[in-house]
């Protein structure tokens, strides 16, 4: 089936001005063009039977109004079989009244078709952008989190996605009314061309002078959008935070940052709702006047002077009146359109490739480490004018534990995260067995790892789901036997439901150190190759660490491990002790050779046994 948006559709939106805004909706349709197609195509074949069924009314109105008048459309066959001209007046008439109501009920069907085409379409429509939203959250790199706030890519994939929605059913209904009037203009212009042409002329003058608020309207509708956007980070950052807004007792601070961005969205809908809500009543005031003018115009120059019949003058006010409503919608439809522009750019910022950060995939897949890891002069920094880190030189053998070590800022955690390639380097080598690690396939690569950091991330799903995540298929005795080298086995059968209790957004039902011991088992349970340890019992209790710490030990014999350590006591046996400070490695070598040497290391060990 071709991918091709239907051609109708794609014509109305270049006439209305919309085509460059609504590129991404048009690129998105061309992937379900049968259902877009028939709802374009029942709204338009329900506007054809509703001009049949307007043709057969000015032959109804003929009947009732002119004795003797007889109403046929010189198709031989049609006005005979069907509307009876050799019949009585009275049969022709009730000929006429079936007609009437048969065309009126096949269009309600083909409208009703229609409005659930558009439903369906808008369904899909959401469900592809939600597609590509998730797949481009997925590919971007770990850099574009850390400058953005997640309130606002929420707002993007919920209100501002459901904006989206809106437009099509606003496309759709335009589709509907566009035709009717297409019909009604044919008939009118049947009727009468003087007329029909000065109804055209004054109601196309009316739109050509609205346009002007519609352009209003649009630039109002970016504020609202920023608005709803700052509005939504704010809400999702106060509950995140909930627990340290109690502990600071800033809850009136809190409450004024709320009311301001509250007032924010108040401030710039009401100054969106004036451009728009003014369109309406001018547009009922205009309109009016124009049917009026048209009516007196039709009385003095055309009946009264008997160049038109009655009947004829009620059918065209009758198309007349269900004009001027149909122009209103649409007119109210384009200005909503514009008041969604916002969300729509929105939305085709967020999808934008050229301007985010991501990492390049390798082809390589990546089957185990057979010597080592090197990290060869690499500097780092996530603004590239801010390096981090700089020129870091370090092997990694395979099967032993290197131990970092070093003051908070000194640059640990984030070497330890170009391991796994959460970042790419700015400058230098990191070689997997001599391979560049940017040449390997990013997934194969971290398949092979698992990492247990100091800011645990706790699901909000069943405890055996969390410590089964990333080992799909895993059987309940070798989760429970991960639980039990983790040190998390008996608190978690004290849970109401054991394995299977939710454990709350975030952890919440878990204390820190449960919530650690949960990470842990997790890793246990996947049994990696390469083992990344971020100060991984530094929530822990001296009991519950020293359990740990044993487990630790079993679980990196025979495997790469790469620990990052506050407490020098979890790192004493380490193969490898690295000092780093101010994002340099300063000194390394085994733990007892340091101590001797009595550099940074030493200092580090004195300061804690001063401490304990």
């Amino acid at each position: 089936m071709s991918n091709r948006v239907p051609e109708p559709i794609r014509r109305l939106i270049k006439a209305t001005g919309l085509w460059k805004d609504n590129a991404l909706i048009l690129r998105e349709l061309r992937y379900f063009p049968g259902v877009v197609a028939l709802a374009i195509a029942f709204p338009i074949i329900a506007a054809v039977f509703e001009g049949f069924g307007i043709s057969f009314l000015l032959g109804f109105l003929q009947n009732l109004v002119n004795d003797g008048a007889v109403f046929k459309t010189n198709i031989n066959w049609f006005d005979v079989w069907v509307l009876g001209i050799e019949k009585t007046d009275l049969e022709r008439l009730y000929r006429v009244s079936a007609l009437i109501i048969t065309t009126t009920w096949i269009r309600a069907a083909f409208t009703y078709l229609g409005s659930v085409l558009t439903k369906v379409s808008e369904a899909k429509l959401v469900d592809r952008l939600y597609e590509k939203i998730f797949g481009q959250l997925q590919a971007l790199s770990l850099k574009f989190y850390s400058t953005t706030r997640p309130g606002a890519l929420i707002n993007t994939m919920t209100a501002e996605v459901y904006q989206l929605r809106q437009v099509i059913s606003s496309l759709g209904v335009i589709i509907s009314r566009v035709s009717s009037l297409i019909i009604y203009t044919v008939i009118a212009l049947w009727i009468s061309l003087p007329l029909s042409l000065m109804a055209i002329m004054l109601f196309s003058l009316t739109a050509v002078g609205l346009s002007t608020f519609n352009k209003k309207v649009r630039a109002a509708s970016f504020p609202v959008t920023a608005a709803r956007k700052g509005f939504a980070a704010q809400v999702s950052e106060l509950i995140s935070g909930m627990r340290t807004v109690k502990a600071f007792a800033t809850q009136d601070y809190e409450r004024e940052r709320f009311h301001k961005a509250s007032r924010e969205i108040i401030e710039t809908t009401t100054y969106a709702a004036k451009r728009g809500a003014i369109i309406r009543p001018l547009t009922e005031g205009i309109a009016t006047t124009i049917l009026v003018g048209i009516v007196i115009v039709s009385m003095t120059a055309f009946v009264s002077q008997g160049t038109m019949q009655v009947a004829s003058l009620l059918t065209f006010m009758f198309i007349l009146f269900r004009i001027v409503p149909s122009i209103q919608q649409l007119i109210g439809i384009f200005a909503g359109l514009n008041s969604f522009q916002g969300s729509i750019q929105n939305i085709q910022e967020l999808l934008r490739t050229d301007n985010k950060p991501y990492l390049k995939n390798g082809p390589v897949q990546f089957t185990g480490l057979k010597q080592g890891i090197e990290c060869i002069e690499i500097d780092f920094g996530y603004d590239p004018k801010s390096p981090v880190l700089h020129d870091i030189t370090l092997t990694i053998p395979k099967g032993k534990t290197t131990a970092l070590v070093g003051s908070s800022g000194a640059g640990k955690s984030t070497l330890a995260d170009l391991i796994p390639r959460f970042y790419d380097v700015t400058k230098g080598q990191i070689l997997f067995d001599g391979v560049d690690v940017r040449e390997f396939d990013i997934n194969s690569v971290r398949r092979n790892m698992a990492i247990v950091s100091q800011d645990t991330f706790v699901f909000n799903t069943t405890a055996r789901d969390n410590i089964a995540y990333g080992s799909e298929g895993a059987t309940d005795t070798e989760i429970y036997e991960a639980a039990r080298l983790a040190n998390a086995l008996k608190f978690i059968q004290e849970l109401p439901e054991g394995f299977e209790t939710v454990l709350g957004d975030r952890g919440v039902m878990l204390s820190g150190g449960q919530r650690q011991r949960i990470a842990i088992a997790r890793a246990l349970l996947k049994n990696p190759e390469i083992l990344i340890l971020d100060e991984a019992t530094s929530a822990l209790d001296s009991v519950s660490e020293k359990l740990i710490q044993e487990s630790i030990d079993q679980l990196s014999v025979g495997r790469t491990v790469i620990a990052i350590a506050h407490r020098l006591s979890t790192i004493m046996n380490a193969d490898k002790v690295v000092v780093m400070d101010k994002g340099q490695i300063v000194e390394q070598g085994k733990y007892s050779d340091l101590l001797e040497h009595r550099g940074e290391l030493w200092k580090y060990h004195q300061m804690q046994q001063t401490s304990a």
